[in-house]
């Protein structure tokens, strides 16, 4: 099981999943408060994973940003409102992208936990083990480290990572593969068994 797991919001995602497609629908007409509404339920996620890819709260909370005014202006270009949530992820890891070929410089290692998506807090081993990992994002290049982020972070299969990044299926998978080899290279395996990728995700 992946560290950040999103499969335990799989009920709570399909019981507002009614309310976000009206509010998209509501927001491609020009509403602004329904566009408000989607970012307050997007944006700590984005941010997270923003974050993780930049290695910096500041520039990740800018990242956010940008996406998210390239969003209100491009609504009108998504079609269906159900791929809200994808079209948003991919705006922003772009966004990401942008951001990170200005500043190849590597950015101070917070030693934060980042946001556990169920209900349980988590416990002194699951913190230190998401450090851990955190830091060991932070020494691959953005390419392989925003595989990573989104295959585990956001539990993505690696079929809809490389369409997020707009990468072959094989070029993301080789990137996973070799980004995982790397971290556990330096950390002496002491992450790998929960890092090794599942059937699902190499499908």
């Amino acid at each position: 099981m992946p560290l950040w797991s999103e499969r335990g919001e799989t009920l709570r995602a399909a019981e507002v999943a009614p309310v976000q497609r009206e509010l998209v629908e509501r927001a491609r007409s020009g509403d602004l408060e329904a566009f408000t509404q989607l970012v307050q339920i997007a944006f700590p996620r984005l941010k997270g994973v923003a974050y993780l890819i930049l290695r910096d709260s500041d520039r990740a909370e800018d990242a956010v940003q940008d996406a998210l005014v390239a969003a209100w202006q491009d609504l009108r270009a998504l079609r269906d409102p159900d791929a809200w949530d994808a079209w948003l992820r991919r705006l922003l890891v772009r966004t990401c992208y942008r951001f990170a070929k200005k500043d190849r410089r590597r950015a101070h290692v917070e030693l934060q936990a980042m946001p556990d998506p169920g209900n349980a807090g988590p416990t002194d081993t699951m913190v230190a083990e998401r450090v851990l990992v955190v830091d060991e994002l932070g020494r691959l290049d953005v390419e392989k480290r925003s595989v990573i982020v989104l295959d585990y972070y956001l539990d993505l299969p690696i079929r809809e990572v490389a369409e997020i990044l707009d990468i072959p299926y094989r070029t993301a998978a080789s990137r996973l593969h070799r980004g995982l080899e790397i971290m556990r290279a330096s950390i002496h395996g002491v992450a790998g068994p929960s890092m090794e990728p599942t059937p699902e995700q190499r499908a």
